[in-house]
């Protein structure tokens, strides 16, 4: 039976990575890896103190489970053995690529999925002051962008960053830092700038207020949805969502939960943390769901890791084998 390894790692970001939130200046992530005979299946994800979770907490959680993975734990048995998050998802990723592994197929046949595609990944820009922004987009020359917002000054950022790139389709997280009574002048200006999505603007368990104003710019949650059982409070307040696998507890959830949002109309956006490839490789099954890709976690990084994923400007390439799935 499988046995299972756990290891934390730590990769510089390239610069610094700026939100509403804080900065950062590494990406902190666990990797649990799954060894039976010749086969090993992998998993990252990447610990989110938002929610609660550490790398420490993190690890420990997986440790726990070392011998119910020895014992035979499967997929099913693990979304009940642990609720959604990071710990999860580096698991249930896992338990996926060593699925591919020993049966030989790829993990795109075991889901039921067509074969994925390169895919066109939006590129982010942290937070900061608009001309430094606006250098930013203009420096990274990408035809999508996400823009990190959620601080006094956000309009003349937008003004300034599209003045700087005309052609380029922009998204905007405010990453909750939002408030209500703001939202008609920030989404005026969001709709000047031609905006496409607006994530997350306001804090979540206090998003009320979408429902009872004009959305002229789509709005997608992010912090407000992990799993299905989010769904039912969302339609009416939100336009999309954002499936990110550290949230859903793993690709299992993952797909299931981008099936039932397009079920209740919502359109699907896939998302990801500042991770290497191997975190990125599982949600690129997810990418053929989406209306739109954020899986640019390995082009903020100073190094991925090897075997990564092929990124050609933008366009991110299904991983092979020797990585994941």
């Amino acid at each position: 039976m499988p046995q299972l390894i756990i290891r934390a790692e730590r990769f510089p970001i390239a610069g610094r990575f700026t939100i509403a939130r804080g900065s950062k200046t590494e990406a902190a992530v666990v990797v649990a890896e799954l060894h039976d005979g010749p086969h090993v299946g992998r998993g990252e994800c990447v610990p989110y103190p938002r929610y609660g979770e550490s790398v420490e907490a993190t690890v420990a959680t997986l440790e726990a489970l070392v011998d119910a993975v020895a014992a035979g734990l499967d997929r099913a048995a693990l979304q009940e053995k642990l609720p959604p998050g990071a710990a999860r998802n580096a698991l249930d990723c896992a338990l996926w690529d060593l699925e591919a592994k020993q049966s030989g197929r790829r993990a795109f046949e075991l889901a039921g999925l067509p074969e994925p595609r390169p895919a066109v990944t939006a590129y982010t820009i942290s937070l900061d002051t608009p001309k430094a922004m606006a250098e930013a987009a203009r420096l990274a020359d990408r035809p999508l962008l996400k823009l990190k917002l959620g601080a006094p000054g956000d309009a003349e950022r937008l003004a300034a960053i599209r003045a700087a790139v005309p052609a380029s389709e922009l998204i905007v997280d405010a990453n909750e830092g939002w408030r209500a009574e703001d939202l008609p002048a920030h989404f005026a200006a969001c709709a000047a700038a031609g905006v496409t999505l607006i994530e997350q603007p306001l804090p979540a368990g206090a998003d009320a207020a979408l429902s009872e104003i004009a959305r002229p710019v789509p709005v997608c949650a992010d912090e407000s949805v992990h799993g299905r059982d989010s769904l039912a409070g969302l339609v009416g307040r939100y336009d999309a969502i954002n499936v990110k696998l550290d949230k859903t507890g793993g690709l299992t959830e993952a797909l299931a939960l981008a099936r039932e949002a397009r079920a209740a109309g919502l359109d699907i956006m896939v998302g990801c943390m500042v991770a290497t490839s191997l975190a990125m490789a599982p949600a690129l099954l997810v990418a053929g769901l989406a209306r739109i890709v954020d899986l640019d976690g390995p082009l903020l990084l100073a190094r991925d890791r090897e075997p990564s994923l092929r990124y050609e400007g933008s366009v991110v390439h299904p991983p092979q084998p020797e990585l994941w799935g």
